[in-house]
């Protein structure tokens, strides 16, 4: 099993050209640009092009039966791994592309249909912990055990938080952090400024054009195309212009002194261009659920009257199921005059704080999510910690016995899952109706 074997294209926004790896005019392929589709399929070309080889994965890796073994990724119906690519970047050299956004954001289903935009299944971390493992078994393994606490701490580390929850990343043994990112189940990542003790769940992209916030913590407001943009070239090199109250991520590994613009490098290469960007917004924008197998059906009916009897629309409100507002995290109050500034719900649900409160992605909110697709989609929870929507609803997990099926944490066999306890004293078949009902919105 291995990924296929494609080039790699990439869209130069500025010329208005595809290039190949080799960075030769390939512009027999290249999209005129002069409709808004000619635009969405720039942008889809953005959304799949790597910008990154031999970094996340790597071929020695996708070539080795030992990693697929360990990492157990999903394969798309031909046998391709989608997001990763074989790339030709010189004469005789082959690479493999990957950090695309395709990488985080596509999800192939149980069948192995592809679905672009939607909550990525790719299992990132427990790759990241064979990476470590490997590297541990190799000649460089003194430089992998002598910075793999570094690295970890330059992604995640919050000193200004007092004590700092990621401190002990710092100088952990690369074999006991392999297995804290191994504990992180796909369709939830240690992503750069949160943590593998507090992962986030990955995004669902499709109807992000109706999304108010973006990030599970409301990290930006999203009021057109531009935010987007704003928002995708933040996450491609904020880090390397960032200084968090005097920590600076990019000084690697004193993390004191901020490089001058003009000097300073991006964590993936360089963001996309302006064009790029607007082209990859309005992709993103464009993308559509899969066909619903889930029938409105007499069950589902009952389970909408369940849905509006309790309430949930207040929240979860109908077309978009959601009402696109925040709602403060367990322990956080407010700044005065926040609520002037944002949508603020003034309650909260509950639900563990740690991620909005403990890492760099932390707002002391989070956003309130659509409950559309949700068939599709899965785990759940800001941080994945219910694989399923019986899972979500079932009262035992607020016991500190229970175990999660989805993420539980490094060295964790049981802990609850907290807040959010509205339909958990539902009659078990209310509880069947309102679950077959979500599944068909």
């Amino acid at each position: 099993m291995r990924p296929a074997v494609s080039r790699a294209d990439t869209w130069s926004g500025s010329s208005g050209r595809i290039l190949s790896p080799s960075g030769t005019d390939d512009s027999g392929h290249a999209p005129p640009l002069q409709t808004e589709a000619d635009w969405i399929r720039a942008g889809e070309i953005v959304f799949n092009a790597p910008a990154q080889y031999q970094g996340v994965l790597r071929v020695d890796q996708v070539r080795s039966q030992d990693w697929w073994t360990q990492v157990k990724p999903p394969l798309a119906k031909d046998g391709t791994l989608p997001g990763y690519k074989y790339v030709v970047t010189a004469k005789g050299k082959v690479e493999l592309g990957n950090l695309s956004c395709a990488s985080c954001h596509t999800r192939v289903m149980p069948d192995g249909t592809v679905v672009q935009g939607a909550q990525g299944n790719f299992p990132f971390d427990r790759n990241t912990a064979a990476s470590l493992r490997s590297g541990l078994e190799s000649p460089g393994a003194a430089n992998v055990r002598q910075y793999a606490g570094l690295v970890e701490f330059d992604l995640f580390g919050a000193p200004w938080l007092k004590p700092d929850p990621q401190a002990r990343l710092r100088n952990m043994p690369a074999e006991e952090i392999a297995s804290v990112h191994a504990a992180i189940p796909p369709g939830v990542l240690a992503r750069q400024r949160s943590s593998p003790f507090y992962p986030v769940q990955v995004a669902d992209l499709i109807g992000v054009k109706d999304r108010r916030y973006l990030d599970r913590t409301g990290l930006q407001q999203h009021r057109s195309p531009v935010d987007l943009m704003r928002y995708a070239a933040s996450n491609q090199g904020g880090d390397d212009l960032a200084s968090y109250a005097g920590f600076i991520p990019a000084d690697f590994p004193n993390f004191k002194s901020l490089a001058p613009p003009a000097e300073a490098g991006f964590v993936f290469h360089g963001r996309y261009s302006d064009e790029q960007l607007y082209a990859l917004a309005l992709y993103l924008d464009s993308l559509q659920p899969p066909p619903n197998p889930n029938r409105f059906d007499a069950l589902a009916a009952r389970g909408q009257r369940v849905f509006e009897r309790e309430g949930c629309a207040r929240c979860h409100t109908p077309p978009l199921y959601t009402n696109n507002k925040l709602t403060p995290a367990e322990g956080f109050t407010p700044p005065p005059g926040a609520g002037r500034k944002y949508d603020i719900l003034p309650v909260s649900v509950g639900t563990d704080p740690n991620l909005a409160l403990k890492t760099r992605r932390g707002t002391g909110y989070y956003k309130v999510p659509s409950l559309k697709g949700v068939w599709y989609r899965g785990p759940f929870e800001h941080s994945g910690s219910v694989a399923t929507l019986e899972d979500w609803f079932d009262p035992a997990r607020l016991r500190s016995d229970y175990v999660p099926a989805g993420f539980k944490g490094y060295g964790v066999i049981h802990r609850a899952v907290p807040g959010h306890p509205f339909g958990l004293n539902l009659t078990p078949a209310d509880k069947a109706a309102l679950i077959a009902f979500l599944k068909t919105i």
